[in-house]
């Protein structure tokens, strides 16, 4: 489980295909940047750009974790030397809550349709698949590439988030613009509240 306060940003330095044993995906080497990997064990998780993966080697300043085709098929951002991407480490029982409660299994990839100022903050809009739109509701919690994000407005299939300088300068979300694809994950109180509803 995760809080979606992303603790530092990463880079992926190595990606290298995964094949053998009927598995293919790939495994990613990422610097860990200012995460601090001095408690983080093998077999741990770390959500990377909100998709949870697990620790399979620890060198230095660098972990490595695989991530399987369907991972793939179902997120972004994941498959490119260079790319920047959040990280957060799983929370403890006795850590703060302050975003949200976070799986790290992406419901679905949304587009960037806005990303634009709006006095000192920056407007995000996303495009979302239609079947996810129900979960989400005003003042209610979405994910973005792994940031606990409040929704401000809805409109068709379209969400909008007020991104505040913090938020821009702690996680990669400052390098979106219109067109680029993000992971989301909604809030998974209102799935469940969803599912025994039967809506």
């Amino acid at each position: 489980m995760f809080t979606g306060i992303i603790q530092a940003i990463g880079e992926i330095t190595q990606v290298r295909p995964i094949q053998g044993d009927n598995q293919t995906g790939l495994c990613l080497s990422i610097s860990a940047g200012e995460l601090d990997l001095s408690d983080v064990m093998l077999g741990d998780s770390i959500a990377v750009n909100g998709v949870c993966l697990t620790v399979t080697k620890l060198a230095d300043r660098l972990f490595t974790v695989d991530v399987s085709q369907e991972t793939l098929n179902c997120t972004q951002g994941l498959d490119r030397v260079g790319q920047h991407v959040n990280l957060e480490k799983a929370m403890r029982l006795s850590d703060r809550l302050g975003g949200h409660l976070v799986s790290g299994h992406v419901d679905a990839i949304g587009t960037v349709v806005k990303f634009e100022p709006a006095g000192e903050s920056f407007l995000l809009s996303v495009q979302t698949p239609q079947p996810l739109m129900r979960f989400l509701a005003h003042k209610g919690s979405i994910t973005v590439n792994g940031v606990s994000l409040t929704v401000n407005q809805i409109a068709g299939d379209e969400f909008s988030v007020n991104l505040i300088p913090h938020t821009l300068a702690m996680t990669n979300l400052s390098e979106l613009v219109p067109g680029m694809r993000v992971n989301l994950e909604t809030d998974m109180l209102a799935r469940y509240v969803a599912r025994l509803l039967n809506v």
